[in-house]
Parts: C-alpha cells; sequence; structure tokens
C-alpha cells in the first residue's frame, strides 16, 4: 500500500527518497519501482512530458503501487486537475511565492466549491468503479499538494504559505532561490539563510519540508534543517554516473597494461 499510506509518511516525516525523471518513459518508471526509491517524481515543468506519455507513466506507477508525483508545469488548475486524474498521488507546483498562490493550489488539487472538478470515469477514480463518498474521503486522505518556494518573496511568506489548509509540504528549490539572490552558486548565505526560515515555517505548521539533493549525503547535511523528503538527482545524473564508472573501469585496463599512469 504505498501509494495510499504515501501522504501519511510525507506529513509525517519519515525519511523518504525520490528522484525527478526526465525522460518520458514509462518503462524507467517500471525499472525505479524495482528500486528502494519511495517515489519518482515526472519532471512536467523541465522536461518534454506531453499528456500521453504522462498517461503511461502514471499508469504504470499505478499499477506497481509505485507513488508518482507530478512536477505540473505551473499552478493552473487544468495543470493540477490532469496530473491528479491521470493517476498522480500528488503535485509539485512551482513558483509557490504568496499565501493567496498557495490557496489557489490547494483548492485546485482538492474537490469542493471552486476546487478540482469531479469525474468517477478517470484513472485516479478506477475508471467509475467507485462511490463518490469513498473517492472524495480518498482524495483527503492521499492526495499530496506541494508548494515549491523557489523565490526571495516565496520565502518571505513561507509563513503564511506554510500555514495555508490544503498544503502538505513545502519544497526548498536551491538553485531557482540562489539565482533569484543573484547567485551563480548555492553556497551563499542569503540561500542558507532562506533554508533555515522555510524550514522554520514548515515546522512551525507541521507541514513536511522537502528540497532537491546531488546525493544522500547532502541530505543527509540538509536533514539538520528540517527536512525529511528528498528529491535526490534525475535518471539523466544516475545513467551518467555509472556509465561513466564502467568506462573508467575498462579503460583502467589499458592504462595498466602499458604501464600509464
Amino acid at each position: 500500500m504505498q501509494i495510499a499510506g504515501f501522504r501519511q509518511r510525507l506529513v509525517s516525516r519519515v525519511p523518504l527518497a525520490g528522484t525527478f525523471l526526465k525522460t518520458p518513459s514509462y518503462q524507467i518508471v517500471e525499472v525505479l519501482a524495482q528500486s528502494e526509491l519511495d517515489f519518482v517524481c515526472l519532471d512536467v515543468e523541465h522536461a518534454p512530458f506531453d499528456r500521453a506519455a504522462v498517461d503511461a507513466c502514471c499508469a504504470i506507477g499505478r499499477a506497481l503501487d509505485f507513488p508518482v508525483l507530478i512536477r505540473v508545469g505551473d499552478a493552473s488548475p487544468r495543470e493540477i486537475l490532469q496530473a491528479l486524474d491521470c493517476g498522480a498521488v500528488g503535485v509539485v507546483v512551482p513558483h509557490v511565492d504568496s499565501a493567496a498562490k498557495a490557496a489557489d493550489v490547494a483548492r485546485a488539487a482538492r474537490f469542493g466549491g471552486g476546487g478540482r472538478g469531479y469525474a468517477g470515469s478517470t484513472r485516479w477514480a478506477g475508471y467509475a468503479t467507485q462511490s463518490m463518498p469513498d473517492l472524495l474521503a480518498r482524495s483527503q486522505a492521499e492526495t499530496v499538494v506541494i508548494a515549491q518556494i523557489e523565490e526571495p518573496e516565496g520565502v518571505d511568506a513561507s509563513d503564511a504559505i506554510a500555514a495555508t489548509d490544503g498544503i502538505d509540504a513545502l519544497f526548498l528549490g536551491p538553485a531557482d532561490l540562489s539565482v533569484g539572490y543573484g547567485h551563480d552558486n548555492q553556497s551563499s548565505d542569503q540561500l542558507f539563510a532562506a533554508i533555515e526560515r522555510v524550514g522554520s515555517a514548515a515546522a512551525a505548521a507541521g507541514k513536511a519540508y522537502v528540497s532537491w539533493v546531488a546525493n544522500a549525503q547532502k541530505a543527509r547535511d540538509w536533514a539538520r534543517y528540517g527536512m525529511s523528503c528528498f528529491f535526490i538527482a534525475s535518471e539523466h545524473s544516475w545513467m551518467r554516473a555509472g556509465a561513466t564508472a564502467e568506462a573508467r573501469g575498462v579503460h583502467e585496463i589499458g592504462k595498466a597494461e602499458n604501464g600509464l599512469p
């Protein structure tokens, strides 16, 4: 029951490891589901996913009970609706920089007046095999909404964003924030002050704290700020690193045979 229990594990701050998927391939979702990752997030914002690719990846995730999040292209109700109807366990919404935007995002992801449009015929709804009361209750229990804080304005509004009903977690975007503060690296005092401030906001509101990290060591380092859910690199990074390591191992054979350093 990985999908059914994912939101509870997230908000309970159980350490969770996932990754961004940049390649629109359901086969990669299938392979990653065989790993010990807790989830995968389709990067619809920055990678070439069309709706058919999103649909296929979510279908595999549902079939294998492997949680699939979607970083939507923008905060529009249409993007959020389509992601959730396809079967994503939740959405990561970029550029949430105010309490008003956080409230709009939360409303778009939840059923009710002015919120997510109800359809019982979607994959998420079991293709018309589940009752309306059951689906409404499941949405409340399972649907995850993560607000991405990636502008200085979002940091300034982080207390209000975290306190917004329907927001389950704050995702600090270290790269975008660094650029927003005028830096070309992720080591500025401003970034780490932001990490601490957003972490305090999440903790005060009882919300989960999430970020992107390059590796597990960085996750261990940043856990002291209250982060418990980590989007680790991407399949691009892992494929390249694995291929490079094995290639170098083979190249070392020739160097050893020829007495080269």
